[in-house]
């Protein structure tokens, strides 16, 4: 599933645009200022960037010129109501890959966003990594395995699901919300408190101190994050 920062202050534009890509089936994250955006667009956690020019606080012409400066290369679809070609020829020179003016068709929209991430996804010899380690543990997605050790640990099918989520979030905040929606799915009637007796089991087999969690770490209130 491609991850997709979208950058727009216009709560309706920006709530239409999550839902819509949303249903696509990318998994979409908001940021409503330029600040917030170029922020979280350099922790290097997406797969593309619809970035709105008109942002408060920074410009999407801003935000573009630091995430190239900084090397990211994370493709940049501009997106904006200004449609003279001065716009158009900077924020492709600031290093943005395309740019869509409004009002726009929510087709031409998906597209763009499909060619894109197309043109910057991986070539098809390069397998993707199916062992990750952390700690004295792996996970080996290709056997569907936890070892720790070098020994291969007795996991249910619904622990190592819930690893694999973790190692795919490294270093994010995860709330029981999203764990319960990526994990055990939609339509299902399970409460938060399942996660959380998960989280403990998991404890149990890959910490070096259950107790005093290294990998599977808690923010109170919010939720877990993986170290790893």
């Amino acid at each position: 599933m491609a991850r997709i920062l979208v950058a727009e202050d216009e709560p309706g534009i920006a709530l239409a645009l999550e839902d819509d890509l949303t249903i696509e089936g990318y998994d979409v994250e908001v940021a409503r200022d330029g600040d917030v955006a170029s922020h979280l667009a350099r922790e290097g956690r997406f797969d593309l960037v619809l970035l709105d020019i008109m942002l408060p606080r920074k410009t999407g012409f801003d935000v573009c010129r630091e995430l190239r400066r900084a090397g990211l290369r994370t493709p940049i679809l501009m997106l904006t109501a200004k449609a003279q070609e001065s716009d158009k020829v900077m924020g492709l020179d600031l290093g943005a890959d395309d740019y869509v003016t409004k009002p726009y068709s929510p087709h031409e929209l998906r597209a763009r966003v499909r060619a894109l991430l197309r043109r910057t996804a991986p070539p098809p010899h390069a397998a993707a990594p199916e062992v990750f380690a952390f700690g004295d543990n792996e996970l080996d997605l290709g056997r569907g395995e936890v070892r720790r050790q070098g020994r291969a640990l007795e996991v249910t099918a619904l622990e190592f699901k819930l690893l694999a989520t973790f190692i795919r979030n490294r270093g994010r905040l995860l709330s029981r919300d999203q764990l319960l929606e990526q994990v055990w799915g939609h339509g299902l009637s399970v409460t938060e408190r399942v996660v959380d007796n998960q989280v403990l089991a998991l404890r149990k087999k890959i910490e070096p101190d259950p107790a005093l969690p290294r990998h599977l770490v808690s923010i109170r209130g919010l939720g877990y994050r993986f170290d790893g």
